[in-house]
């Protein structure tokens, strides 16, 4: 066996800080081109009116969750006393948590005081980013997890 001389031991230097820098910089740019980014364009401009929202919004007293059975996700929201809220309007975005790829705009029917959608659903982890709006035009928004298990 030929003896391990400087050069060798250069190249073995090299190539480990090599692949570990590669795997860094791929594991970086993963990260990045599937993160979908910021929830507010501008987050000063949103915080001016946080509280006042945050307030009503509350006010609402509105519950509001989220299953999903097999080619159907069904959103309740209730009021304080347990009751189908006064919703005029619902729109939401299902996604995973991760990447905007599989996100879907769900079209909700009213049945029964939940609102359900057709939609088909992969297993694991995905989130529901819903925007509703009261009788009174109150806005109400919220992010919910959820998991489809197989």
């Amino acid at each position: 066996m030929a003896p391990f001389t400087g050069r060798k031991v250069l190249f073995a230097f090299v190539g480990a800080f090599g692949v570990i820098i590669t795997v860094n910089l791929f594991m970086a740019y993963s990260a990045l081109s599937t993160f979908p980014g910021l929830d507010v364009k501008n987050s000063y401009v949103a915080s001016q009116n946080f509280d006042t929202e945050r307030a009503a919004q509350q006010a609402l007293g509105w519950t509001v969750s989220v299953t999903y059975e097999p080619g159907e996700l069904v959103v309740e929201v209730v009021d304080n006393s347990g009751r189908p809220a006064d919703v005029a309007l619902l729109n939401a975005i299902v996604g995973r948590p991760t990447h905007v790829r599989e996100d879907q705009t769900p079209q909700f029917q009213q049945r029964g005081g939940k609102f359900r959608a057709p939609l088909t659903l992969g297993e694991g982890k995905w989130n529901l980013r819903l925007k509703a709006t009261a009788l009174d035009g109150t806005k109400f928004h919220q992010r919910l997890d959820f998991e489809v298990k197989g």
